[in-house]
């Protein structure tokens, strides 16, 4: 099972984040879903995950991340020096999840809000669920 990426569909700054990742994950380990879509809240109930999560979830090897573990997660099949990032799991929970809380809480705000998700071009089409 290809590891997947719960992004929010309405948010601008997730949607360029998805194409971010999409960018450098050069073998295309990962597979994508709305939070918002039925397929992304199936995935939600299957891995018994919170259901106030609202920004990023990584599921991957029976287990999901949220927060700072799961952008960190993400970074390690990434082309370039990003997969570094994953490094950073060595710092605790504690001190890594508030940076990534008030992004998430304000990106709206800064980034702004789409009424709809972007469909995939036809070519990334099958990367998403």
């Amino acid at each position: 099972m290809n590891p997947i990426i719960l992004f929010d569909g309405e948010c601008h700054f997730c949607d360029r984040s998805v194409q971010f990742i999409i960018k450098r994950d050069k073998k295309a380990v990962y597979k994508f879903a709305s939070i918002q879509s039925d397929v992304g809240q199936r995935i939600l109930d299957k891995w018994d995950a919170p259901s106030d999560v609202d920004s990023l979830v990584y599921v991957s090897d029976c287990n999901y991340y949220v927060k700072s573990s799961a952008a960190l997660r993400i970074c390690k099949h990434l082309k370039g020096l990003w997969k570094l990032c994953f490094l950073l799991l060595v710092v605790p929970k504690p001190l890594r999840d508030p940076l990534y809380t008030v992004i998430a809480k304000n990106r709206y705000k800064w980034f702004g809000k789409k009424d709809n998700c972007s469909l995939p071009s036809p070519e990334m089409r099958d990367r998403f669920l």
